[in-house]
């Protein structure tokens, strides 16, 4: 005990080292995972898909609501397997989420050792707090999503490029690990900056003999761990085997394009946030050895990443993520380096943004919990028609462990180059943990599907048999067979065209109209406070 009290008075220690920088980072991994359903979105689809696999045990190749989902399996495997070892103490969409905090924690401690081989023990934490407090990682991090295996892959093979030719054996081996779980995880596009940036490591290597036995190390592991799985799955499943291979060709076969890159570029001034500006300061101040290894290779596989999102991808915010873990590692000097004038205008910027939207997120809490101010509750119910907000002890616990934990990090801090990067990324993060844990039942009831599945159950009888859909989207499906267990055919199909039950989505009048036939609405409804999207359940008679 007194050590503990030691430790409250002498505050955080700066820069992070050891189980404290540990300890922040847990706290950036963890908040938001916990508490709330699968959101409409990607979330929703892809704990459907793992729960799929998890259910019917087809861990070969991934299926969206019984259909097949032409997607590579590793994030699927990781949150089957979250999923199979924690569900009996969590609900089996946080179990299963729980795998993203597995690949975000891998990625964090990837960049960390980059940063250490690149700039030194002193700046190697900033690197992963920089990863950490890019605005367009954080809900991301929290979500159930595949491209965090390719952010994991990226960070431990900068890791690996960066100490190439000092341990060929060792970095070899990471290399190859990254390689395979990339492809494995993400993709064969997503793979290609992995492969291209090796070259230019083995040329800043001061030892390009070693470089080479580290490259050929880790291509022949990142082999070996790839050719299992097409293997069997063009032995067993040949169908499926060129759907996916298909699917990942057709986006290489596009031409590049010039304002496909623009439209990722103009994402970042916010998405990469603050690592953007910190790596343009990192370039500006170190412009003359711009061609040394700490600034050339995250620099290039900056650009050789641009370049495969505009060959591959449309302009959106999944794809970006990719963008980050260079940026990132690229931004470690100037967060360091900045002046003082600049680094105190960065540490007001944090300390007042986040301690004002802390206190919001604590006014909404109250308009839903207490109804007060009562302005604001009623304009809370309009928003969601229906919503009953409830005062929980636990939630108002942990809400106020995470103010006076962000008060006391505000005081506490000395004067460090790291101080207003601990604030930003530390301040996000509570305001996240407080937002997902005073103010998520709110969320929960606009964004998630749970309560469309069980009104759908309930209309349909016990032995109601086949059951089709028309104009529904990915989430919808996914949500319907993860909260209800239906995996409805396509109304097109030859087995949707036998069902007596018709599911139909949509936001206009023909959406929503029944097919041709003799068909009786059952039953109609939408997600509370949606006013466009709705749901018709029809009956053939």
């Amino acid at each position: 005990m007194p050590d503990f009290l030691a430790l409250i008075r002498r505050g955080i220690r700066l820069p992070p080292a050891g189980w404290m920088l540990a300890a922040m980072l847990a706290f950036y991994v963890l908040a938001g995972i916990f508490g709330r359903d699968p959101w409409k979105g990607e979330d929703a689809i892809h704990i459907g898909t793992a729960w799929h696999m998890l259910q019917y045990g087809d861990w070969l190749s991934p299926d969206l609501a019984g259909r097949p989902f032409h997607e590579p399996p590793l994030y699927y495997w990781s949150a089957a397997l979250s999923g199979k070892l924690f569900g009996w103490l969590l609900p089996m969409h946080e179990a299963m989420r729980l795998a993203s905090s597995v690949w975000v924690t891998l990625a964090l401690m990837g960049l960390y050792y980059a940063g250490r081989e690149l700039y030194g023990q002193e700046s190697a934490a900033a690197s992963p707090l920089l990863l950490a407090g890019s605005v367009g990682l954080l809900l991301h991090a929290h979500d159930a999503q595949p491209m965090l295996v390719a952010v994991a892959a990226y960070c431990g093979a900068l890791g690996a490029l960066a100490a190439i030719g000092r341990k060929p054996r060792l970095t070899g081996i990471y290399y190859g690990l990254a390689v395979a779980a990339c492809l494995l995880g993400s993709g064969i596009a997503p793979t290609l900056p992995l492969l291209a940036a090796a070259p230019l490591a083995w040329w800043l290597s001061p030892n390009r003999p070693k470089a080479l036995q580290t490259l050929a190390i880790g291509l022949a592991i990142a082999a070996l761990l790839i050719l299992p799985w097409p293997a069997l799955l063009l032995a067993l499943e040949p169908a499926r085997f060129h759907g996916w291979l298909n699917t990942e060709l057709v986006p290489l076969k596009t031409p590049f394009s010039f304002p496909g890159a623009g439209r990722f570029l103009s994402l970042l001034p916010w998405f990469a946030f603050p690592a953007l500006p910190l790596a343009a300061w990192t370039l500006w101040t170190r412009r003359r050895d711009i061609r040394a290894p700490a600034q050339a290779l995250p620099l290039a596989f900056f650009l050789i990443t641009l370049l495969m999102l505009a060959l591959a991808y449309r302009p959106r915010e999944i794809p970006t993520l990719l963008l980050l873990p260079s940026l990132a590692l690229l931004a470690t000097p100037g967060a360091l380096s900045l002046r003082r004038g600049a680094a105190n205008a960065f540490d007001w910027f944090a300390m007042m943004t986040f301690s004002l939207f802390a206190a919001l997120v604590w006014l909404a809490w109250s308009a839903m919990a207490l109804d007060w101010p009562t302005k604001l509750a009623s304009r809370v119910v309009i928003l969601r028609p229906g919503f009953d907000g409830q005062f929980d002890i636990s939630d108002f616990l942990l809400g106020l462990a995470a103010t006076a934990w962000w008060a006391w990090l505000i005081v506490t801090a000395p004067r460090s180059p790291y101080r207003s990067l601990t604030h930003w990324t530390l301040g996000f993060t509570t305001l996240w943990l407080l937002a997902t844990t005073l103010i998520v039942p709110w969320f929960d009831y606009g964004k998630s599907y749970r309560p469309v599945a069980q009104s759908v159950a309930r209309a349909l009888p016990a032995n109601h048999g086949c059951l089709a859909e028309r104009g529904l989207s990915d989430t919808q499906r996914a949500s319907l067979a993860y909260f209800v267990e239906i995996e409805p055919a396509s109304f097109n199909s030859s087995a949707g065209k036998t069902c007596n039950w018709l599911l139909v989505g949509g936001d206009s009048r023909q959406d929503l109209a029944a097919p041709p036939g003799n068909w009786t609405p059952i039953w109609e409804g939408s997600r509370p406070g949606e006013r466009k999207e709705k749901f018709r359940l029809f009956k053939r008679n």
